[in-house]
């Protein structure tokens, strides 16, 4: 049996809403139906350049900080951009955003880096806007699942 592929969540989690988000992506992206992934949640703060190279897939969680991504993202794309920049073209990724107006800044921000990177998204941004809505929490849910299983089945 070959090696587990490695899904990479970073995910800025500052708050226990945002922290019920990350965890239901890596729930989802665990489901026990997918066999052959190994869930590596990290804080933007905790992950390096070798956690991004070790990856076959990534997931970004943010919050919505003043129209743009989280700092910690941010400082997370600082520190790893130039490392990881000819070595993880085509990575497959995906983007949850915990927004309080409409995310449309924090969505194109990341955008603008991960099209510089030559990262493939494999969907549009999942964004949560507006007021708490409990179904933010399955919504994240699914889209770790469907990360997941697509690793699982070698679709990315």
């Amino acid at each position: 049996m070959a090696d587990p592929a490695t899904l990479l969540v970073i995910a800025h989690a500052p708050s226990a809403n945002t922290r019920r988000l990350r965890d239901a992506v890596v729930e989802g992206a665990s489901h026990p139906d997918i066999r052959n992934v190994r869930v590596d949640a990290r804080s933007p703060f905790d992950t390096d350049p070798s956690h991004v190279l070790a990856a076959r897939a990534v997931i970004l969680g943010t919050t919505e900080n003043l129209g743009y991504m989280s700092g910690a993202l941010k400082e997370f794309f600082d520190r790893c951009y130039y490392p990881c920049l000819d070595l993880t073209q085509g990575r497959p990724f995906a983007l949850y955003v915990r927004a309080g107006h409409d995310g449309t800044g924090t969505c194109r921000a990341v955008d603008t880096i991960t099209t510089g990177l030559r990262w493939k998204a494999v969907q549009e941004p999942l964004v949560c806007r507006g007021d708490w809505d409990d179904t933010f929490v399955s919504r994240c849910r699914d889209l770790g699942m469907l990360m997941g299983a697509g690793l699982d089945a070698g679709i990315f």
